[in-house]
């Protein structure tokens, strides 16, 4: 996390520089804004790589001398058979599609959202995966 900290911190000086230089030139207030406040999401992600790294162990990313293999383990668990992201997918598509259309459509994309997102959330709490 070190390394990645560094790295942000580096990213954050080299955004403000071109902001202010983005600034001076084109005299645009949308633009500039947009890249000061980069400037302090990059310090953000920064401080808070630099603060953690400090208070966990040493990855295998700060050792110089580290194989791939010293990194993996398990990544987390997803489900292998789960409709709930599918239905998330319909329910995004038709409240963008709402867009072009018409709004009206958004009134049958947000159930469809609710429900799959309300099922995804609970799918180990019922039926016969609730014991995992």
């Amino acid at each position: 996390m070190k390394i990645q900290g560094k790295m942000f911190m580096w990213l954050s000086v080299f955004v403000l520089a071109m902001a202010v230089v983005y600034g001076v030139w084109s005299k645009e207030p949308a633009g500039t804004t947009a890249l000061f406040l980069a400037f302090g999401l990059c310090i953000m992600i920064g401080f808070y790589l630099g603060f953690t790294a400090k208070r966990v162990d040493v990855g295998a990313q700060d050792n110089k001398e580290a194989d791939v293999a010293d990194d993996a383990g398990e990544v987390g668990f997803f489900s292998p058979h789960s409709w709930q992201p599918f239905f998330l997918g319909i329910g995004g598509a038709l409240a963008f599609l709402s867009v072009a259309i018409g709004w009206w459509l958004m009134y049958f994309s947000l159930p469809v959202i609710l429900v799959a997102v309300w099922g995804w959330v609970f799918e180990y709490y019922r039926g016969e995966n609730r014991t995992q």
